[in-house]
């Protein structure tokens, strides 16, 4: 009887250790990076990160988007694997979080943007079962509820999007139907969706920015970890048209995108047996990819939002998989 006990209370301690370590990340360090001078087509630049006040509530498979000055975190799995409502509000200035208004609905692998004074929380996923939906919910700077605007055309999760010229571009992701690759384009004046040239490549867990009047794509995969993808595209909004650009040094989905400091980056990242650390960003202006400092911590499911041209890499998994982190790393760039 005591064997058996004792042989319960080891299973009962090796199974939250790994809950702790696997799921929660407890025990995985920052490698804070040396500085990294890199020259760019503008000139030489110095990119240092640094650490923040961690995320109250640990989550994965997150989006943010910047409103009034500050960050909202949005959505996700909580370390459990349930799927959550949860907004929390970063201050940059103070460093300090606070509670935001929860989604309508909980949603996992969502995508967030800003055009304005409004931001939209779009698509994603609920559950376990990962079923897609269309919704939409706006959230203006002068209020403190969510309200529903008009639906995508269709259904999707683990998409990317960018606001560009007061319009939100949305493309990729995976739906009812499989993978995608139709563009849709919003009009938030007129509250309208209509579908735009198809992106040449069909891909989910992407990453998407606004950059020079363009919208860049860059990684993803196709449906498996095995799959990811090194593929950069950029469309051009006026002509309705795509470019295929040079590939991204590193494969991987399950990445942030943003646009920083002139560039395109893309951040984090997972395959099979790992995380990914790279930071690589595309410069338009010299037409190549560079290998900016890594993250401290390597992640996927993170989200990545930039206030006065600092770069936030907030939340995601530490470990393939469900597994969650609260952690906010900081890039700075002078």
């Amino acid at each position: 009887m005591r064997k058996g006990m004792a042989i319960a209370v080891l299973l009962l301690l090796i199974g939250g250790a790994a809950y702790l370590y696997y799921v929660r990340g407890v025990g995985v360090s920052a490698q804070i990076p040396r500085p990294a001078t890199i020259e760019r087509a503008r000139g030489v630049r110095t990119y240092t990160w640094g650490v923040s006040t961690a995320m109250p509530t640990p989550r994965t498979e997150v989006a943010a988007a910047v409103l009034a000055g500050k960050i909202y975190v949005i959505g996700g799995f909580d370390g459990l694997g349930r799927t959550v409502a949860t907004v929390e509000v970063y201050d940059p200035p103070s460093g300090l979080w606070a509670a935001g208004p929860d989604l309508p609905a909980p949603r996992h692998h969502l995508v967030a943007v800003t055009a304005g004074d409004t931001l939209y929380a779009l698509g994603g996923y609920s559950g376990s079962s990962f079923e897609p939906h269309a919704e939409v919910y706006a959230l203006d700077a002068r209020t403190t509820l969510w309200r529903p605007v008009a639906p995508l055309p269709a259904a999707r999760g683990a998409i990317a999007a960018a606001a560009l010229g007061g319009k939100l571009y949305l493309a990729g992701g995976v739906g009812p139907e499989g993978l995608a690759n139709e563009l849709y384009l919003y009009d938030t004046v007129a509250d309208h969706w209509e579908e735009r040239r198809p992106a040449p490549t069909r891909r989910d867990h992407l990453a998407a920015a606004a950059l020079h009047g363009r919208l860049y794509l860059g990684g993803g995969r196709e449906q498996s970890l095995s799959k990811n993808l090194a593929t950069l595209e950029v469309y051009d909004p006026t002509a309705d048209t795509w470019k295929v650009g040079a590939n991204m040094p590193t494969a991987r989905g399950g990445v942030a995108g943003a646009a920083f400091d002139g560039l395109f980056v893309v951040a984090g990242g997972e395959r099979p047996s790992a995380t990914h650390a790279e930071v690589e960003a595309f410069d338009p202006e010299g037409g190549r990819w560079l290998s900016l400092p890594p993250l401290p911590t390597a992640r996927h499911g993170l989200a990545a939002a930039v206030v006065d041209n600092v770069l936030y890499v907030i939340g995601g998994g530490t470990h393939p998989g469900l597994s969650v982190s609260g952690r906010v790393e900081v890039l700075e760039v002078r």
